[in-house]
């Protein structure tokens, strides 16, 4: 797990959610066997880590005697773990670029944008200008980007992200910082100007959003 997960967890716990990672499924008498403390201990953990929705439990019978509860991992449990997503896409890109060159990666983020305006532009409708960069900032938090937004008057508004969640893809492909931009342009309809860029040694991305005179 990372770090800061790691950090954020007691020992034990932690152990826990590692022993039913390798293990996929165990009861409690064999999980207090494999950590030599005792079953009441191991539920009070257990009980634990499942209001915190890292753990859920089963009944499972057996052919002689009584059935068993056994925990296993929540996909937010196996989330905590390390992933090496991001390097599989740089890698992915990399090579697409060395065989198909420049403007297949071209067109792949242009492809990523339209997919992503379809998705996201549902969330959009029936809003005004202010509920759409609320709608928008509550979107790209919710996929990473530890994004908030601010008003500055009824014409004017701010969206800064203070995390890139591709930041490993967009420092080798400009593309998807200006895909970003043109989404942006897409989902608010609205004049939005790049003010701040990570990238670029800023410490978020940030986004100035003003109303066309011609929308509502």
């Amino acid at each position: 797990m990372s770090k800061l997960k790691r950090d954020q967890m007691g020992s034990t716990r932690r152990e826990i959610l590692e022993i039913l990672k390798k293990k996929g499924s165990m009861a409690v008498n064999e999980l207090s066997g494999v950590l030599e403390i005792t079953q009441m201990g191991v539920r009070g953990h257990l009980a634990s880590l499942e209001r915190d929705g890292l753990v859920g439990c089963r009944t499972v019978k057996k052919k002689v005697g009584r059935p068993t509860q056994v925990y296993s991992l929540t996909q937010e449990a196996h989330d905590l773990f390390p992933k090496s997503y991001h390097l599989f896409a740089s890698g992915l890109l990399k090579d697409i670029k060395a065989i198909e060159g420049e403007a297949k990666i071209d067109l792949i983020f242009t492809a990523r944008e339209n997919r992503l305006c379809e998705e996201r532009t549902p969330r959009m409708k029936g809003k005004d200008l202010e509920g759409r960069v609320a709608e928008l900032t509550k979107i790209v938090d919710e996929v990473g980007y530890l994004a908030d937004w601010e008003k500055v008057d009824d014409d004017t508004f701010i969206i800064k992200e203070h995390n890139c969640a591709i930041h490993c893809i967009a420092k080798d492909y400009p593309q998807a910082c200006k895909h970003e931009h043109s989404l942006f342009l897409r989902l608010l309809d609205a004049d939005v100007a790049r003010t701040h860029h990570q990238l670029s040694g800023d410490h978020y991305c940030g986004y100035t959003i003003r109303r066309r005179k011609e929308n509502g």
